[in-house]
Parts: C-alpha cells; sequence; structure tokens
C-alpha cells in the first residue's frame, strides 16, 4: 500500500512538472508573437514581365522588422521594411536604394486618405496636387524597376501612425529594431505569386439603329462612340482610374441614355446607326480595341462614318484636344474639327486639334483612335491631355482618384460630344440649335454622372484581374442594354508581351517584439522558478534525501561491480 501511495505521489508530481514545463514552451513561443500592435490591408506592387523582362514587385512573404526614414547612419537594412508616409517620401532616396540595387527587406507606402476609396480628405488644393505629383512619380519609378523584394501600399490610420511614432522614435535614439534590440515586425504570410494563366478582356458593344427612309435599301452610315473601361497602376487592387477612364466610361453611358431617348420616337431617329463600344486592354496598346475592329465585317466598317473616342475628360478647366491620325487638312478632320468647334464656341470653351501621324512600322499605339486609323477609319481622340502618354502612363494609376474628379467637367464634356454629334446627324451644323438644352427633357443629367463616377471610383479594373463575368463588367453590360437596343460581349484573351502574376492584396500584421534580452531574462527568471518548484515537490513527496540524490554524483560502473 505504501509503495502504491509513494507511486502516485511520483506521478502527480510528474504530471505537474510536465503542465509547468509545457507552460513554458507556450511562455517562450509567444514571448516575440503575442502583442500584436495592428492589422492593417495592404496592397501589393504589380508584379509582371513585359518582352521577358521582370517588372514591378517580385516578392510578396514578409517577415521583417520595420524601420523609419529617420534611420542612423550605417544601419543594416536587409532585414529592415522602410515604412515611408507619402508626405514624408524622398524621391531621390527611393529611386537610388532602387537604381543601385542596395538591399532592402521590403518597402511600405503609407497613402494620405483623399487617395482612397471613400471621398475623404480636407487638405488644400495645392497641397493635394502636391501629393498628386509625387505620388505619380513614385508610381512611374516603380513600375518600370525589377524590385527583388516586397513592396506594399496602405492607408494611414491611427493604428498605423501610432506604430510609426514609435519606430521613429527608436530610429531617433539610434535603436532600430533587430533581433537584439526588439520594436516592430511586420508579417505578412502569403504563397509566392503565381503567373495569370490566359487572362481575358471583354469589350461591351451597344447598337441603336437608325432610321431608314420608305425604299432605302442602302445601309445607313454609322458614328462610333468608343471608351476604354480598364486600368493599369502600380496597386492594382487600387487601381481605379476616376479620371482615366473613369470620366470616359461614364460620358460614354449618358451619351447612350440621352440618344436613348432620341431614338426612341421614329420621329426624332436620326438617319445614322450609333455604335457604343466600351473596350478592354487600353493600358496594353488598346488589345481589347484592335480585337473588336477586327471582329467587324467589311460593311460594318466601311459604314462607320467616324469614330469619336473619350479618354480622360474629367478635370480639365476651360480646353480640350482633339487628336488625329490623319492631317488636319483631311476633309474629314475639317468636318469633325468645325463641328465640335462651333459648338464648343457657344459654352465659352476651347477645343484645340493635335496631329500625330501614325508609323505603321511600329505597333505601339499612343490613343485610341489610331486603332481605327490602322483600318483606314477616320476617327479621333478627344482628351484633356495635349501630349501623348507613354506606355503605361496615365492609364489610371493611384493618384487618379475621385478627388481629383469633377463631374461639372464631365456634364460639360457630354454636352460637347451629344450637340456635336447630333448636329452631324441631323443636318444642323453651323446653326446654334440646342438639342440638349439645359432643363428641358435631353438636358444632360449630373446626377447620372455622378453615380456612375462614384461606382467606377470604387471599383479597381485592371484587365487581367476582370473575370468576364466579373459584376463590374455585367452592370456595364446591363447598363448600355437599357439604352441600345442590341448589346453583344466579346471575350478575348489579353495577347502581346505582358504576363501578368497574382497576389494583388494581403492582410499585414503588426507585432510589438521583445528584444533578445528581455527573452533572456524571462527565461532565466521562469528557470529558477522551476528548479525552486521542481526541488518544493520532490521534498514534499519523496523527502529531502531523495532531492540531495538526484544531485549527487553517481557510483562508478567499478564501484558497482565490488
Amino acid at each position: 500500500m505504501a509503495l502504491s501511495k509513494n507511486s502516485g505521489g511520483h506521478r502527480g508530481m510528474q504530471e505537474s512538472m510536465y503542465s509547468v514545463i509545457a507552460l513554458v514552451f507556450i511562455l517562450v513561443a509567444c514571448v516575440e508573437l503575442c502583442d500584436a500592435a495592428a492589422a492593417i490591408d495592404v496592397y501589393r506592387l504589380i508584379q509582371y514581365d513585359m518582352s521577358g523582362s521582370a517588372y514591378g514587385s517580385r516578392f510578396a512573404a514578409l517577415n521583417h522588422h520595420a524601420a523609419s526614414l529617420h534611420f542612423p547612419p550605417g544601419a543594416d537594412l536587409s532585414r529592415a521594411v522602410l515604412v515611408i508616409p507619402l508626405r514624408e517620401l524622398n524621391i531621390t532616396f527611393v529611386r537610388e536604394y532602387i537604381n543601385q540595387k542596395k538591399p532592402l527587406g521590403g518597402l511600405l507606402f503609407l497613402l494620405p486618405d483623399i487617395f482612397s476609396f471613400e471621398n475623404g480628405g480636407n487638405k488644400q488644393v495645392h497641397e493635394k496636387e502636391q501629393l498628386k505629383n509625387l505620388l505619380a512619380e513614385l508610381e512611374q519609378l516603380l513600375i518600370h524597376a525589377n524590385i527583388p523584394y516586397p513592396v506594399y501600399f496602405a492607408f494611414e490610420n491611427d493604428e498605423i501612425d501610432t506604430v510609426l511614432a514609435d519606430i521613429k522614435k527608436n530610429d531617433a535614439i539610434g535603436q532600430p529594431a533587430t533581433a537584439t534590440t526588439g520594436g516592430y515586425k511586420l508579417v505578412i504570410p502569403t504563397p509566392e505569386p503565381k503567373k495569370v494563366a490566359s487572362p481575358t478582356i471583354t469589350n461591351i458593344q451597344g447598337w441603336l439603329s437608325g432610321l431608314k427612309a420608305d425604299g432605302d435599301t442602302n445601309q445607313l452610315p454609322t458614328i462610333a462612340i468608343v471608351a476604354s473601361y480598364d486600368t493599369f497602376g502600380a496597386a492594382p487592387a487600387l487601381s481605379v482610374g476616376s479620371d482615366s477612364n473613369g470620366s470616359g466610361v461614364v460620358a460614354l453611358l449618358e451619351i447612350a441614355r440621352l440618344f436613348s431617348l432620341l431614338y426612341s420616337n421614329p420621329k426624332t431617329r436620326g438617319r445614322y446607326n450609333l455604335l457604343f463600344g466600351l473596350t478592354s486592354g487600353g493600358p496594353y496598346n488598346y488589345n481589347g480595341t484592335q480585337k473588336w475592329l477586327r471582329s467587324f465585317d467589311q460593311r460594318l466598317r466601311e459604314s462607320i462614318d467616324y469614330a469619336i473616342c473619350l479618354n480622360s475628360i474629367g478635370s480639365w478647366d476651360n480646353e480640350l484636344w482633339i487628336h488625329v491620325s490623319k492631317p488636319p487638312e483631311n476633309a474629314y478632320i475639317k468636318q469633325i474639327f468645325e463641328g465640335f468647334s462651333n459648338v464648343a464656341e457657344e459654352m465659352d470653351i476651347k477645343v484645340g486639334l493635335k496631329h500625330k501621324k501614325i508609323n505603321i512600322s511600329n505597333p505601339r499605339v499612343a490613343r485610341e483612335h489610331e486603332q481605327f486609323s490602322r483600318l483606314r477609319v477616320t476617327a479621333a481622340t478627344l482628351s484633356e491631355i495635349s501630349t501623348a502618354p507613354e506606355l503605361l502612363q496615365g492609364t489610371g494609376g493611384l493618384y487618379d482618384s475621385r478627388q481629383f474628379v469633377n463631374e461639372t467637367a464631365i456634364t460639360r464634356g457630354v454636352k460637347l460630344v451629344a450637340e456635336s454629334l447630333a448636329r452631324h446627324i441631323y443636318g444642323h451644323q453651323g446653326k446654334n440649335v440646342q438639342i440638349f438644352a439645359d432643363g428641358g427633357s435631353l438636358a444632360v443629367n449630373p446626377a447620372y454622372i455622378q453615380s456612375w463616377l462614384d461606382l467606377l471610383s470604387q471599383t479597381p479594373r485592371v484587365a487581367p484581374f476582370l473575370s468576364k463575368n466579373d459584376p463590374f463588367v455585367m452592370a456595364l453590360k446591363k447598363e448600355l442594354a437599357d439604352h441600345t437596343d442590341e448589346v453583344n460581349m466579346q471575350h478575348e484573351v489579353l495577347e502581346g508581351v505582358f504576363t501578368f502574376y497574382d497576389s494583388t492584396s494581403a492582410r499585414l500584421n503588426i507585432y510589438q517584439v521583445a528584444s533578445v534580452t528581455f527573452d533572456l531574462l524571462l527565461l532565466l527568471v521562469l528557470g529558477s522558478y522551476l528548479i525552486v518548484l521542481f526541488s518544493f515537490l520532490v521534498i514534499t513527496t519523496r523527502g529531502l534525501d531523495d532531492l540531495i540524490s538526484l544531485f549527487r554524483r553517481p557510483p562508478s560502473r567499478k564501484v558497482k561491480t565490488a
């Protein structure tokens, strides 16, 4: 019986010891990662290949300590993530680090709320423009560089501001976050990005039939109104393109609504067919527009009197530009320009003409109308931008947010285009006739424009990440179907020199970690506590002699044999 009791006491001691040891392991494991300071949504820099060359951020996973721009001279940043608010950005420093391939653990850029989806921000106009220009410069640097570490964007908030203040304070006193000093650790446990297989682009076509005269068997002439709806930016999950080309899409939908009212009555239906095209692949050499045009049969293509492409008409003051490929002396170009100029003069705005000849040997096109011109279809692009953009420039980047677009500008642009088209269709060129007069039943609807602009300003639209059944694509189709007789969708594979990678957004966990010194001190305290606890348990269950025997040196093998 005594043996049984002794055995039970021994088992109780063992169980107690196992519990304590398990507790110690849990405490030690949690020393570094139990104190979460914040968890925020972050958006990864785009990763893509162009003609076999790698661009953008090539990694997604993150597990490094945080540092600020106040790091001490000579600090090793190879295992550090620099947290940089846009308003404190030194673009020269970032360019130097990227171009010279200096070792860095990662970059996290903090954007002011004026660039968020919400209509926030109370900054002064001058400060807004400064931040916009700085962000545009940063974006061009990042998307044209090969960056061998993770790069993310996030929006400022109270949590991240508090964390950044602590990071700055530690860096300022010469104690940047390391394994020995502690600090903050940024963790994004995400798998490495994979290639997007067979990315699709979707073109949406709406058709309003004109009215034929009795006995007329000839095909009616057609006017095409076109806008590319997708975007490209440094962060695909944030690339909403409110102006480029959200403004063009909104304008096209409102023009379709206005002419649907006119064409719904046989008495006011014009003797022109109207073709509305919402095209994809715009940032990639207008790849979708090219495929859409090549799907036309020859009769339809030859029936197009001219096409007007709408791009970036949401932030102009008093001047718009008509870009053409044919020389200004061309009779068709003169007719288009004079029609727009007459209406513009009545509206007290200016319209300029920009001619850029197409280089047939160069497949690169700067504007959408050039794809029409390559197929010998007269076309023009209406835009607030006077110069031709470079590839992947001005296609809906981070800086192109709702705060920088004015729906009044879009309203005036819609009225300019609608009046010019109507006078051409109804033969009122040179006449001061207002078909879409303010206050009338055919007036431009600012509320309609604002609602669609708000939706577009909250919807990232980078083509490789938009499926053919994406809710936004289907919403465009439905809206165009409400205003036209016939709607068709064309699904194509995005072809060309581009390859894209997934993993566009993630959840960033920010942990406040203790230093190794603290860890060692904690382990010392826990170890001392365990020794005392173990000694107490042995004494109370088996006696002092057993405790002493545990630490006594065992007899040698020879003594045992003797």
